[in-house]
């Protein structure tokens, strides 16, 4: 496999679970909170700021809070959630310099040109089984409201950053539902795709 594998997901589905599975079969690098500290040590934000603005765009209140009106203005300064874009967008393209890998998230298959991508989706009841199977420390009650606050904040982040379409199969080369054939499944799957891939 010659090339960068990108891997968006909706919350619960198992793309990350799938991503690190994939990567053990290529033996290729993986990549998905690494890329926090990584971004981290290439710009003058502290790994905190990107745990804080990970996946986030800036608000109108944010931005306004920001500007300050005279010649020298910030309003020509960039938001810190636009620095950390920018910031993982420089450490993708130089993952994808290095060679092959699996980048989870964080539009990486709208900053590369040269990627296969990926999306992983699941009905909600599926979704909310799987995270409500794991030591999430949200109750289940609760956790649908929680996959459905995610998932917007990724819809929103990735249409604000790449003017595309969050999950619309157009965007991606593969995407493959989870629920039915599971986490084994998908990868079986996306094996086989490998194969007539150049």
């Amino acid at each position: 496999m010659e090339k960068v594998i990108t891997i968006s997901r909706e919350f619960g589905s198992g793309g990350r679970e799938l991503g690190m599975k994939l990567a053990e079969k290529l033996g290729i690098p993986f990549y998905d909170k690494e890329l926090i500290s990584l971004s981290a040590e290439e710009s003058d934000l502290s790994e905190e700021a990107f745990l804080h603005y990970d996946e986030h765009i800036p608000t109108l209140q944010e931005s306004l809070k920001q500007h300050v009106y005279s010649p020298f203005s910030s309003l020509y300064e960039v938001s810190v959630s636009d620095q950390i874009f920018l910031a993982q967008s420089r450490v993708i393209r130089k993952l994808a310099e290095q060679g092959p890998c699996i980048i989870v998230g964080r539009c990486a298959d709208r900053v590369l040109e040269n990627s296969l991508n990926l999306f992983i989706y699941a009905k909600m009841e599926n979704r909310l089984k799987r995270m409500n199977s794991l030591s999430t420390g949200v109750a289940p009650e609760l956790m649908e409201s929680k996959i459905r606050e995610v998932d917007k904040k990724r819809k929103d982040y990735y249409q604000y950053y790449t003017g595309n379409e969050w999950g619309k199969a157009q965007n991606y080369h593969l995407c493959l539902e989870s629920g039915v054939a599971g986490v084994d499944g998908c990868l079986s799957a996306v094996m086989a795709y490998l194969e007539f891939v150049h």
